[in-house]
């Protein structure tokens, strides 16, 4: 599938916003440690990555009932649905001038019930941009960071009318960041994500 720049110019995809806030102290201070130990730009990427896939729990996942949708509030309460964590790794790749988009999938609900956007992220590295899926493995998925081959969560299957979009988007997308800030808990949320784009 090609990936396609909503924007041509790359530096918006550097750029800081009130969602992926990459200027903020938590946001900078976790670049920071993560940085330390690492050699070089692709080692940071893949150290970030990690950090987010295993260390900021799919909320999903533990049942935490909170929403986040700011980068620096995902990563200080240590919680997020796909999205959010989604915008937290954007932030600590862009704080550390790493070319970073935010794309989605359409995805059937587990129980067959119904579908949901699901967000991932895509970097660019090499000339060329390799997504990357941060919501965190559990048992069925291994999603991994890769740039030799996609290793995400879930592949889409077309017959039951799943979807990868091509489209990489500099700023989240304003149905899936509306239906995060305007809920005041999970079960709400997964109410009202979008299920199409």
């Amino acid at each position: 599938m090609e990936l396609i720049q909503n924007t041509p110019d790359l530096s918006a995809y550097l750029a800081a916003d009130e969602v992926i806030d990459h200027h903020h102290p938590v946001v900078r201070n976790a670049a920071a440690r993560l940085a330390g130990g690492v050699e070089d730009s692709y080692a940071y990427a893949c150290a970030a990555y990690e950090f987010v896939r295993d260390g900021v729990p799919h909320s999903g996942d533990s049942g935490d009932p909170r929403v986040t949708w700011r980068a620096s509030d995902v990563l200080e309460l240590r919680t997020g649905i796909c999205h959010a964590k989604a915008h937290a790794l954007a932030a600590l790749l862009r704080a550390e001038d790493i070319p970073t988009a935010l794309c989605c999938q359409r995805l059937r609900h587990d129980d067959g019930g119904g579908y949901a956007v699901h967000g991932l992220v895509a970097v660019r590295f090499n000339g060329a941009w390799h997504r990357q899926d941060p919501r965190g493995n559990k048992p069925g998925v291994d999603a991994r960071f890769s740039l030799e081959g996609e290793r995400l969560a879930w592949v889409p299957d077309p017959k039951c009318s799943e979807v990868d979009y091509p489209v990489l988007y500099a700023e989240p997308h304003p149905a899936v960041l509306g239906a995060l800030q305007a809920a005041p808990d999970r079960p709400s949320l997964w109410r009202n994500l979008p299920t199409e784009l």
